[in-house]
């Protein structure tokens, strides 16, 4: 088992729930199964407990900014739909989700490059459960999943209840490497985020993914593909996916939570037909459906075509927290850290002195008021310890300045202080 047991162990200083886990388990009336022991709270949402907490920079979570949610468009399609057709929002639904939307999402797709059907479509409740479905399906005790090196902290999360082993494939700053994908061969799948990555923000040239799945489709090695930051560029968007090149070999996530809104809790599976029925029926066991009214809403809101004016305000938005973002580290940190710009998405990954604990650092570094994600969470195995993820999307371009010029202090007086100590 390479998953750790607890990803909370990277953030061991009381911002996770303080219970004895043990001491309550022992003490319930409930027999639990072993694999509840591999749950784990996420690092990221009770991180989002400290976001009110005076003057504190939140540079740590990964939430899109609520500044730019479509509340009025929201409202307005709420209203519509619950004025003229408000039996069937209200009602159960297939699993499948709605035909419309289905359709809707498959000429989107295709637009981009990857022809699909609506027949191909699964309506899930965000793309993390398709994560839990699409493991649900392929994983259990001593299977090996292939991840990149570092990889989405919530997917290391969903795979590690059906005890299935994570292996690191080899990566360099432009992300896996094709050349090195037989080191994984015999696992599940591999998980990519070929779009503005999170953590690190990086995204797969076109060459790259063709690589990945012509050396994937040669190796019989499955693809799941997670693109919920693919609409969040900001000069030019990103190469058609990477299921485009090996569509009947690969599973493509998307969601709605980053274009519109997370509290709308949809996404969206996309996968070659027999696997598609899988999930399907694994979905059927998990809620029956998503939400009936949340896609009407969404339906309702695609079809009066504000999203694409939408996304160039989010992109407006997102692009000027990013290039704050790297003024203030360019400023503050260009002598202490190196990081890449991205070029989309909501992230900055920093590599901090190799003697620099990143997770060891934070409880200080709140109390110095500013957040940040250590990096050591993001890999299944051979974990960076001095690496940080940094988010440009939630706080104003000054506060951002504040919380980078924060860390940096921060950092030098721990370099100073471990100076003083060796000597």
């Amino acid at each position: 088992m390479q998953f750790p047991l607890r990803p909370c162990s990277c953030f061991p200083y009381g911002v996770v729930s303080s219970r004895n886990e043990s001491q309550y388990m022992n003490a319930s009336v409930f027999r639990f199964a072993n694999r509840t022991r591999l749950l784990a709270p996420s690092m990221i949402l009770e991180l989002m407990k400290l976001m009110g907490q005076p003057g504190l920079v939140s540079l740590g979570g990964g939430l899109p900014s609520a500044e730019g949610f479509p509340s009025e468009a929201v409202r307005d399609a709420s209203h519509r739909v619950l004025t003229q057709h408000p039996r069937e929002a209200l009602q159960y639904t297939t699993t499948e989700g709605l035909l419309a939307l289905r359709e809707w999402l498959a000429a989107r797709l295709s637009q981009r490059g990857l022809a699909v059907q609506a027949s191909q479509v699964l309506i899930t409740s965000g793309s993390q459960q398709g994560l839990d479905l699409v493991a649900k399906m392929l994983l259990e005790n001593g299977a090996q999943v292939a991840v990149e090196a570092p990889t989405y902290l919530g997917a290391l999360q969903a795979f590690a209840p059906y005890e299935a082993d994570a292996i690191e494939a080899a990566c360099d700053d432009a992300g896996p490497l094709p050349e090195r994908l037989a080191e994984v061969a015999g696992a599940r799948a591999l998980y990519l985020l070929p779009n503005f990555q999170n953590p690190t923000g990086r995204c797969i040239s076109h060459a790259r993914r063709a690589q990945i799945a012509a050396t994937a489709r040669s190796m019989g090695l499955p693809l799941l593909e997670d693109d919920p930051y693919g609409d969040l560029w900001f000069d030019q968007p990103p190469a058609a996916p990477v299921a485009a090149h090996w569509p009947e070999g690969t599973i493509y996530l998307g969601s709605f939570s980053k274009v519109l809104a997370p509290g709308l809790r949809l996404g969206y599976a996309v996968s070659p037909l027999p696997v598609h029925d899988l999930l399907v029926q694994a979905k059927q066991a998990a809620d029956m459906h998503s939400s009936t009214l949340a896609q009407h809403i969404v339906l309702d809101l695609l079809r009066t075509g504000m999203l694409d004016g939408h996304l160039d305000d989010v992109r407006t938005r997102y692009r000027i927290g990013r290039d704050a973002m790297a003024q203030a580290l360019h400023t503050h940190m260009r002598d202490l850290a190196t990081w890449q710009i991205p070029d989309g998405g909501m992230f900055f990954w920093m590599k901090l002195p190799p003697q620099i604990d990143s997770a060891s650092l934070l409880p200080l570094a709140i109390k110095h008021g500013v957040s940040y994600l250590p990096g050591a969470a993001f890999f299944a195995r051979n974990p960076m310890r001095n690496a940080v993820r940094l988010s440009f999307a939630t706080e104003p371009p000054d506060r951002i300045a504040q919380g980078v010029a924060a860390l940096a202090k921060l950092v030098r007086h721990t370099l100073t202080a471990q100076s003083g100590q060796a000597k």
